[in-house]
């Protein structure tokens, strides 16, 4: 049996598995998180040894590609499976880091010379019409006490709460220097494409983390751009396990370890299953990219590390006039169906379901079809709703089944922490 026979059988087998069919179906269908354990743990080894295959091509040919390819299999790994199994994340994180030292010349931080696109003169950002109430803003950070009794209860902000994070300063998340310099080159990250995950355009690809911030840096230059370029939105990934370098660069509060309790209005609560009990996920996109009205099952810190971000909420007690999207299996005649792409806004519910119908950022006498749309939104959801603009430094705390939708003014990066 020689070597190239051998590579040859390795590759095959391993393209089946990590390339198509019912492996990458069973985990696109029900999410990294839901889906079978052997599913996932058999595509991530996969991933490694064809990953193996392309580092023994490089060193053959001097091809760098082959060094791209390898990465960018190990980070499917990551991004599609989650990498399960003991110690296979760890693996996977230095495989990535040799193929880029012995491989690839790692990418060089200009120290933050290059920044996202911010506004310099700061537009008023004009209030909503969906909305009556504005977010308590907390002047002091509660003790730990006072938010167990008496704030976690209801959404607050505390601004410049984490204007310390390294990601704020030495580490400077507004840099994309910086964040190509972290990950190094070669990475590949998943990004949705189109503004909203409601439109039936909508849909999501992998593509390399450096053309992902060119064009962010780039941005549309004119109205004509941002209505003939694709708008490219990082949504509720798992950056910082991806790149690690990124979660020494924010510090979770210490009321995220607290232990709520289910809120009275949600009584099924329950915390994220993982050991820690914690999910991090970032959100990284340029001007207008909108997360629509919708629900999630935890409670929730929202760290806002750069850009201006617009959010809007409600309580759950204004779910019945909501107008949300019907379940799949729902045969209601009147309402839209589920699109063809569904969302990863919500893991434990994948469906359309916790997802609002209502543009809560559109003036109510510019929504579609007729000025009366939505009148139960207008009566019974408006006089609760609260909004507020979140400033680079602010952190926004909401509780599970709260209503929630946001809207980037500018280039934007967030940190959400379910908990």
């Amino acid at each position: 049996m020689n070597i190239e026979w051998l590579e040859d059988r390795v590759r095959a087998q391993a393209a089946d598995l990590s390339s198509g069919g019912v492996v990458v179906e069973e985990i696109q269908t029900c999410g990294a998180a839901n889906s079978r354990f052997s599913w996932r743990r058999m595509y991530t080894e996969s991933c490694i040894l064809r990953a193996l295959v392309d580092v023994r091509a490089f060193y053959i040919t001097s091809d760098t590609s082959f060094a791209l390819a390898s990465i960018s299999k190990l980070d499917q790994a990551i991004v599609i499976a989650g990498a399960p199994g003991e110690g296979r994340l760890d693996l996977i994180t230095d495989l990535i880091n040799e193929v880029q030292s012995r491989c690839l010349a790692r990418a060089i931080s200009r120290n933050g010379l290059v920044a996202f696109q911010t506004q310099i003169n700061i537009a008023p950002i004009h209030p909503l019409s969906a909305a009556s109430q504005s977010v308590i803003q907390l002047g002091v950070p509660p003790s730990l006490a006072s938010f167990l009794s008496r704030y976690s209860k209801q959404p607050f902000v505390i601004p410049k709460y984490i204007k310390d994070w390294p990601a704020m300063n030495e580490h400077p998340w507004a840099s994309p220097d910086y964040l190509r310099a972290v990950a190094g080159p070669g990475r590949v990250v998943p990004v949705e494409v189109g503004s909203d995950y409601r439109d039936n355009d909508w849909t999501q690809k992998l593509m390399p983390w450096d053309e992902f911030l060119d064009a962010l840096v780039e941005g549309p230059q004119s109205k004509i751009d941002r209505s003939c370029r694709p708008v490219l939105y990082l949504a509720q990934h798992d950056l910082l396990m991806q790149f690690p370098g990124l979660r020494a660069d924010i510090e979770v509060p210490d009321y995220a370890y607290a232990s709520l309790p289910p809120p009275p209005d949600f009584p099924d609560y329950t915390p994220p299953g993982n050991e820690d009990q914690l999910v991090l996920n970032a959100w990284l996109g340029p001007m207008g990219t909108v997360s629509p009205a919708h629900t999630d099952p935890y409670f929730n810190f929202y760290a806002q590390v750069v850009g201006r971000k617009i959010v809007w909420l409600a309580p759950p007690s204004v779910s019945s006039s909501m107008y949300a999207y019907p379940p799949p299996s729902s045969s209601s005649v009147s309402a839209t169906p589920d699109p063809p792409h569904n969302p990863a806004a919500n893991t434990a519910n994948p469906s359309m379901s916790n997802t609002s119908q209502v543009d809560v950022f559109r003036p109510r006498t510019d929504h579609e079809h007729v000025p009366d749309a939505w009148p139960s939104f207008w009566q019974n959801v408006v006089p609760h709703a609260m909004s507020v603009t979140l400033e680079p430094g602010d952190l926004l705390f909401f509780p599970p089944g709260w209503w929630h939708a946001m809207r980037s003014e500018e280039t934007s990066f967030s940190v959400s922490m379910w908990f």
